[in-house]
């Protein structure tokens, strides 16, 4: 998987930096239920991308994000630049992604945060949207940039997703639970939930501090694997919670805790 430190370095530190800020908070904001604030953002990070994509279309990266008059007007001019066979990822840069920052863009400055009425929560709907289509723009641009494939991408961006858990405290490279009480096995699960991507076995082994790494394996994480409440890719080391571990951590071990 690409390394964060080297993600889209070729790009100047101006645009870099606020990219991975703005999704950041989309992506935090979201999986902390914080739908509002989720939506809220999608307006600046369509900003930093068509910066990026005008300055990788025009050939000069502007050194800072820069608002266009027209959000949609400046998207429409970037499909009418001549198409390139040899530029790599030249229809995304030209076409597909110009299409979609109108969207995040409209959701961001012309829908009500105060929606009233229906069983579902429409700034849930809209921070979905948002989320989705900031999360695929972004593994474009890592595809595209990094000249890989799609689900390495993904991987890429998922990575850089993290709950914030006032319980974890991180101290370099190491992650502590800083509950005595909770046992070992629900430490590992908090510590997947607080970052949903894919995470190694012997890291995570470490920070919770089992007795010895074939322990860990054959008494949490295979246990768990066959509880379906994470993935466990044996071959590579890793492992990743999932849907229904989320919902255990969230409903058992944070609801006490609160």
């Amino acid at each position: 998987m690409i390394d964060e430190t080297t993600l889209l370095a070729g790009l100047p530190v101006g645009l870099r930096a606020p990219l991975l800020k703005s999704f950041r908070e989309i992506a935090s904001n979201y999986v902390e239920h914080r739908w509002e604030s989720s939506e809220l953002n999608g307006g600046k990070f369509s900003e930093v991308v068509y910066t990026i994509v005008e300055g990788a279309l025009s050939g000069a990266f502007a050194n800072n994000p820069s608002k266009p008059p027209n959000m949609v007007s400046a998207c429409r001019a970037l499909e009418g630049v001549p198409s390139d066979p040899m530029r790599v990822g030249d229809r995304s840069l030209r076409v597909l992604i110009p299409r979609m920052l109108p969207a995040l863009y409209e959701i961001r400055n012309n829908r009500g945060v105060g929606h009233v009425g229906g069983d579902v929560d429409p700034n849930f709907l809209d921070a979905s949207a948002v989320y989705s289509m900031s999360s695929w723009v972004l593994a474009e641009l890592v595809r595209i940039f990094h000249q890989t494939s799609t689900s390495e991408a993904q991987e890429a961006v998922d990575a850089l997703i993290e709950r914030k858990h006032p319980l974890i405290w991180e101290i370099d490279q190491i992650r502590r639970v800083l509950d005595p009480k909770m046992d070992k096995k629900g430490q590992a699960l908090l510590l997947l939930h607080q970052k949903p991507a894919w995470i190694s076995v012997a890291d995570l082994f470490g920070w919770v501090e089992y007795s010895t790494i074939g322990n860990f394996r054959s008494q949490v994480i295979e246990p768990f694997h066959a509880q379906r409440l994470l993935e466990y890719d044996k071959g590579n080391g890793r492992v990743r919670i999932s849907p229904l571990g989320i919902k255990k951590v969230e409903l058992e071990l944070l609801k006490s805790r609160i």
